[in-house]
């Protein structure tokens, strides 16, 4: 049979950081790859079939990217009416190219993306409505809750979970024993109680941070929630506000969560130089076995490949908290646009989240309930799915920002945490403001 998937692979080269990742898989496709128009299908005597573009950050390098190619091929030539044009672009510039395809009314059928772009392209009111398709799947069940209502917007489905990305605390077992402990701590007090202890019985700091960078604002989000705070709320108008400085209950437990940041540094439970790490040092840092602890995600389990020794004690838990168990879930969106061909692409995404797909490409991250690996690397992150945090769904490149430079405020500047978060409060009402998204309330 005739290859009905046309995969013409040109690599460019792709250099920086990227926009809103927060690391692990999506943060190593860093190659933009442009597929040529597949063939239309020969059906003797039937309808031409439909072509779906399909935009993917795919790693075509990768044996997880030869995989996804491999799958997507079977797909294509097991439907005489489907298709599929796939485009491998790196996630350094999906975005921008969404952007400007949106705006120009070609936005490619199917795409995958970043869980930081959904508040932004539901403003823009370029998704298909999901809900009357999902909610006819016999799989829907299948489908964490959690992760469906993050998605779910005024009563409407607006996206679907791709992978998603737990995060979890990974602790050297050997540090710790080192040190005298038994186990990692349950509470931001145990772990800053730990930290000195850790540093004189060591010489190694407790804990990493990201504390500048794309992640950063994904771990904040996760001690807020730890502390029973959220950066916005969506008020009875439907618009958000955050309402920091309008209760004084919430500023005070904000500003609890800086003071965190403050106490990592002056116990030196975390070393100094992480004031500015990105998720790059945090990553590779705890990999090579330089400090005890980190919340980090799945991926890290790549790094038992080039450091299988000092990895080799690596164990996993829930992150400590304070008042409320709660960890970022990253819920890597699959995204579908208005301008879709709608029931073609619903049965490309179907595929896409079916038991098949997601057990051989995202065994450790499926957002499905009927697949977790028994690995620790998928059976302990996915225990923490129902935990899991996410940001609101409104446009976030203006609110990271601010969130980046709270973390400056207080790790760098030295600044009071009651005024950091006063400051923030303050500065995420003005995002809102600016993209129209702040409630009147």
């Amino acid at each position: 049979m005739k290859n009905k998937l046309s995969l013409i692979f040109s690599f460019v080269l792709v250099i920086g950081l990227l926009a809103g990742c927060g690391g692990g898989r999506n943060e190593t496709a860093n190659t933009s790859t442009d597929t040529g128009n597949s063939p239309a299908k020969e059906n003797a005597g039937k309808t031409e079939a439909v072509t779906l573009n399909f935009w993917s950050a795919l790693d075509p390098s990768s044996e997880e990217g030869r995989t996804i190619k491999q799958l997507v091929e079977q797909f294509d030539s097991s439907r005489e009416d489907i298709n599929i044009n796939l485009q491998v672009i790196s996630y350094d510039v999906m975005h921008d190219k969404l952007v400007a395809a949106i705006n120009a009314g070609d936005a490619p059928d199917i795409s995958w993306g970043l869980s930081e772009w959904f508040g932004e392209f539901n403003q823009f009111d370029a998704l298909m409505d999901l809900t009357d398709y999902f909610n006819s799947w016999e799989d829907k069940d299948k489908i964490y809750s959690n992760v469906i209502e993050a998605y779910t917007v005024d009563g409407k489905l607006k996206a679907l979970p791709n992978y998603l990305g737990i995060r979890a605390l990974l602790y050297h077992d050997d540090i710790l024993k080192e040190a005298g402990y038994n186990g990692p701590p349950a509470t931001w007090d145990e772990l800053l109680a730990m930290g000195p202890v850790i540093k004189e019985k060591t010489g190694k700091e407790a804990f990493g941070i990201a504390g500048s960078g794309v992640r950063s604002p994904q771990e904040l989000i996760m001690y807020l929630a730890q502390n029973d705070v959220v950066i916005a709320e969506k008020m009875s108008d439907g618009k958000y506000k955050n309402t920091w400085q309008d209760n004084p209950d919430q500023l005070a437990r904000a500003a609890e969560v800086f003071q965190f940041y403050q106490d990592l540094l002056s116990t030196k439970t975390i070393k100094s130089d992480a004031k500015t790490w990105g998720w790059e040092e945090e990553d590779q840092n705890f990999a090579l076995g330089q400090y005890a602890m980190v919340v980090d995600g799945s991926w890290m389990q790549t790094y038992e490949v080039a450091q299988p020794e000092e990895m080799a004690d690596v164990k996993i838990a829930a992150p400590m908290y304070k008042s409320t168990p709660a960890t970022f879930m990253e819920i890597a969106p699959l995204f579908i646009y208005k301008t879709a061909k709608a029931d073609a692409t619903w049965e490309f995404a179907k595929f896409l989240l079916g038991a098949e797909y997601q057990s051989a490409v995202n065994l450790n991250e499926a957002p499905r309930t009927d697949i977790i690996s028994d690995s620790p690397w998928g059976r302990d992150f996915m225990a923490l799915a129902e935990t899991g945090v996410v940001f609101p769904a409104v446009s976030l490149g203006g609110i990271t920002n601010v969130m980046q430079d709270s973390l400056a405020k207080v790790l760098l500047k030295n600044e009071q945490p009651e005024d950091v978060a006063a400051w923030l409060s303050q500065a995420i009402n003005d995002s809102l403001k600016k993209t129209g998204e702040l409630s009147a309330e």
